[in-house]
């Protein structure tokens, strides 16, 4: 009997239930998981016996079965022990030969391998704190392709303007290209979702969009944050006090932090010399394009050094 996708879910559903806890949809789009394989060439790192992709939330197996066709090496974490013991059923072989390792743990605390890709499928509970996750790991797959709600992935690529940017979108943005690759309708899960979804691919940038040596990641994240926890509300507002754990970068003080603000309201002609506009602090953050808060985190440091 030749396997499917459709076929791994229903072996999957006639062994247990849905948790909705755990976010299981099973994606089972034969077109959609060839556009997540293609995703990948199409970013510049097609998928081989070279690569080592990393999968999370297996599930069924259904996009497993088409990363083992392109050759590569799949790590795939599953935190449901019912659904490993299905895909070991469904793939012994690859199992037996080293092609798929399949890890029990909860992917947001087990330390994970070194990859060239990350593809998967993921619980959509999860989508922010995998992609701070993401953020966090020290070395960078060539790309990443997820599946996410819809309204999560417009906002990731801040596709709508202003009120699609945030901190999710500006620190995802800092290090990747965000690149929508195909929507996917609830009809190409079982069980269908209630809302619509999206296939995205991320591909690192280069430091470019950072200028000089003066930019600290860290710092630009911290006032992103702190700024959009309430972005209603003027910068002047959300920026009066220092960001919170300031003091854990090296040189940061509170003092430090109210000149550099203080500056940035007295001076004009610095403000605009930096690439920020007049009246900055009185704007909303959405206001400021993501290359304006690289600007803005620059100007502030740039003030403290001179």
């Amino acid at each position: 009997m030749e396997i499917d996708a459709r076929l791994l879910v229903d072996l999957l559903l006639d062994r247990k239930q849905t948790e909705r806890g755990l976010g299981q949809h099973y994606l089972h789009d034969d077109g959609i998981l060839v556009s997540a394989i293609d995703a990948c060439t199409e970013a510049g790192t097609q998928l081989d016996a070279n690569s080592h992709v990393l999968e999370i939330g297996p599930g069924a197996g259904s996009l497993t079965l088409f990363l083992l066709a392109t050759g590569a090496h799949i790590t795939a974490i599953e935190i449901d022990s019912i659904a490993i013991e299905h895909l070991n059923r469904v793939f012994p072989t690859q199992i037996a030969n080293g092609q798929l390792e399949i890890m029990e743990a909860d992917a947001l605390r087990t330390e994970w391998p070194e990859v060239t890709h990350i593809v998967a499928n993921i619980p959509y509970q999860i989508s922010s704190p995998l992609l701070e996750r993401i953020h966090k790991e020290p070395t960078k797959p060539s790309v990443i392709v997820i599946l996410l709600q819809e309204e999560f992935a417009r906002r990731l690529g801040m596709e709508g303007g202003p009120q699609d940017r945030g901190s999710l979108g500006l620190n995802t943005w800092l290090e990747h290209d965000v690149t929508s690759v195909t929507a996917v309708p609830p009809h190409c899960f079982q069980p269908a979702p209630r809302v619509h979804s999206r296939l995205v691919a991320l591909t690192p940038v280069s430091r470019d969009r950072t200028g000089d040596e003066l930019f600290d990641s860290r710092l630009f994240n911290m006032m992103v944050r702190q700024s959009f926890e309430r972005r209603r509300q003027k910068l002047r507002t959300r920026l009066k006090k220092a960001p919170r754990r300031l003091n854990r970068l090296k040189g940061w003080h509170r003092q430090r932090w109210a000149d550099a603000l203080n500056a940035l309201d007295s001076d004009t002609e610095y403000l605009i010399s930096s690439g920020l506009p007049e009246g900055l602090l009185d704007l909303r953050p959405e206001s400021l394009t993501p290359s304006e808060w690289v600007n803005l985190t620059r100007a502030i440091i740039s003030h403290q050094s001179n």
